[in-house]
């Protein structure tokens, strides 16, 4: 018998219609979201527009103009006898205090992601309650502390109290991170005769990279933007960071010299621009890629 096969009829294309056109009140809408949105890009933009354009402008003054374009601004920042020295005092303390802070964090966050104990959520939550007090609120405990321990007007004491206060953050960051790895990696490396310490150093360093480039980029912006610590702590001049620099070019008002000012904030946000490119790649890479195959 012959196969026989049924065609479907065509169905008609349906009729487009004309296109609705928008009420006039979304027109307006958008209209306005995107007025808001050019106010608001400028109001950020300006500002750094400034600092660029009277950093190489000879004639730089307070207001946002087409620049005289020459780079004696940076060569007199570099050559001047304060600023360089401001300079390298930022240099100093804030990567110190960041080294110094991701030491005492990976060792505090291995033993709360690895030790159980009695009121470790407690001690955590603690740790963290630290953050949440306003630093004004404390200075002048903490600057009576430093005098008496003679720590005041020194570098030690100034890098001991930044690490210190970035702490908290790089603690709950970093324990997170080590709660992702393994615990099965550490007891391979027992067996194979590793100690505590050389297993921190084998596996958990290796593994725990993102989470170190994070804490060490907040740490490191936390201490070199700065302002109120150091101006309690520090006494001498010879010791002041670019922030306090900065803060007293612009203070004297009638002394102002508008171009090297603006050439020290590009110079102030160039550090932490550069460790970010450096950093970004880190943070974005898995920390446990291929590390354990299922």
């Amino acid at each position: 018998m012959a196969a026989t096969t049924t065609i479907e009829p065509r169905t008609a294309p349906k009729a487009v219609g004309p296109r609705r056109r928008k009420p006039m009140w979304a027109v307006v809408q958008r209209v306005l979201q995107y007025a808001l949105m050019v106010l608001l890009a400028l109001f950020c933009v300006v500002p750094f527009a400034w600092v660029a354009l009277t950093a190489v402008d000879a004639d730089g003054g307070p207001t946002v103009s087409l620049p005289a374009f020459t780079l004696d601004n940076f060569v007199r920042f570099f050559t001047d006898g304060a600023t360089p020295r401001l300079f390298l005092n930022s240099v100093i303390v804030s990567f110190a205090a960041t080294a110094l802070n991701l030491a005492c964090g990976v060792l505090g966050a291995y033993a709360l992601s690895r030790y159980r104990f009695r009121g470790r959520r407690t001690f955590m939550f603690a740790i963290l309650l630290i953050r949440v007090i306003p630093p004004p609120a404390t200075i002048v405990a903490l600057y009576l502390l430093m005098v008496r321990i003679e720590l005041d007007d020194s570098y030690l004491g100034l890098i001991l109290v930044e690490a210190s206060a970035a702490l908290p953050i790089t603690l709950w960051l970093l324990k997170g991170t080590i709660d992702a790895i393994p615990y099965q990696l550490e007891e391979a490396a027992w067996l194979d005769g590793c100690s505590r310490f050389g297993t921190i150093r084998r596996i958990i360093l290796p593994l725990v990279g993102p989470g170190l480039g994070a804490a060490a980029m907040l740490t490191f912006m936390a201490v070199w933007g700065d302002f109120l610590t150091p101006l309690v702590l520090l006494q001498s001049p010879d010791l002041y960071p670019l922030s306090i620099g900065l803060f007293r070019s612009f203070t004297a008002f009638n002394q102002v010299d508008w171009g090297v000012l603006a050439a020290s904030a590009v110079v102030y946000m160039a550090p932490p621009a550069v460790l970010y490119l450096f950093l970004r790649r880190h943070l974005m890479r898995s920390s446990l890629g291929g590390a354990v195959k299922a």
